[in-house]
């Protein structure tokens, strides 16, 4: 999540909470054909997008500024919608349902770090089907990691302290625990997956804010974490100790202020990197060359998310600051 995009909102965003801008931009979504072609050919030697198209649009006016993405087996998508404090599901023919709206904390969630009001940001699902997500509501009891129920309401498996912004929520498979980054501490935090107690995992300073957001996405590849930093736009690898812990911190990519989320592409240390302020997808090679595949033109609007399954790549748009149709896109990836 990066909510804010140029320096001078980042000086008003103790005042200026993310519903505000919201609120400040009409909510009317653009009607756009599908597919869209890319428009960048001609690309290097590494991966590129083709069959670019909206598989949903969501509604700005409610707050659904989309977030962060889990992919399930049927080819659904689940998300997490941030001023709006919702989990969706986008069903694989593009149907949005609503399946969790978190209510708001007794105090309103002014007290949530940064943003000053409560939103739900990171999203993932166990092997065994469980759904988690992540909620920064700035009073303890209710930040943390919550799993949706099947039925009644869902539950807090993992409390984190009430000035804790949690934002990419991960998965250790091998280890059965929850990683989670968290943006204003410029921390990664662990918890069993069974829930219970978090303790942190890193707080390397490559994971620190320089003024607003530090520690934003995250994924695990070949044995170590890595995460992006959006106010230093860099992205950085943390190899896994034998017995779990962390290592030091090694920066791999630079240049990339306002990064959000980023997956990997299959090739390698190959990235693609969500860039929030800029509205661009870029794909990032193992060297820390970089090379926009969409931008504005085909349809980014606050890019927040990417993942990818094979030939397939997810990208969710906030439309937090730029434009007005939030979107769940899809598109084919080609390896050359």
């Amino acid at each position: 999540m990066f909510p804010y995009r140029s320096t001078r909102l980042r000086r008003r965003a103790t005042t200026l909470g993310l519903a505000a801008l919201l609120t400040a931009v009409a909510a009317t979504p653009a009607a756009l054909a599908a597919p869209v072609p890319a428009h960048h050919p001609g690309h290097s030697a590494g991966t590129r997008l083709s069959d670019v198209r909206v598989l949903a649009h969501f509604d700005r006016s409610a707050g659904q500024a989309a977030e962060s993405i889990a992919l399930e087996p049927d080819g659904g998508v689940v998300i997490g919608m941030i001023p709006a404090r919702e989990v969706v599901r986008v069903a694989p023919d593009g149907t949005v349902q609503s399946l969790v709206t978190m209510p708001l904390p007794p105090d309103g969630g002014g007290t949530t770090p940064v943003i000053g009001i409560p939103v739900v940001t990171g999203v993932a699902r166990s092997d065994s089907g469980a759904m988690y997500f992540l909620y920064s509501a700035g009073q303890g009891g209710l930040t943390g990691v919550w799993q949706i129920r099947r039925a009644g309401p869902p539950r807090l498996v993992v409390p984190l302290p009430a000035d804790t912004m949690p934002n990419a929520l991960v998965i250790d498979r091998t280890r059965d625990r929850f990683l989670i980054t968290d943006s204003t501490g410029g921390r990664i935090w662990q918890a069993p997956l069974r829930g219970g107690r978090a303790s942190v995992w890193s707080a390397d300073s490559a994971l620190a804010p320089s003024g607003f957001f530090g520690a934003n996405g995250m994924k695990i590849h070949n044995g170590a974490v890595w995460a992006s930093n959006s106010d230093r736009g860099t992205i950085v690898r943390i190899p896994v100790a034998r017995g779990g812990g962390s290592g030091r911190a090694e920066v791999r990519a630079t240049g990339l202020e306002g990064i959000d989320d980023f997956d990997f592409t299959g090739r390698g240390a190959e990235i693609l990197a969500a860039i929030n302020q800029a509205s661009k997808l870029v794909r990032v090679g193992a060297d820390g060359a970089q090379e926009t595949l969409l931008d504005a033109e085909d349809g980014m609007q606050g890019t927040t998310a990417v993942v990818v399954r094979g030939n397939r790549v997810y990208v969710t748009n906030g439309a937090n600051l730029a434009g007005n149709d939030p979107t769940l896109m899809l598109a084919e990836l080609r390896r050359r």
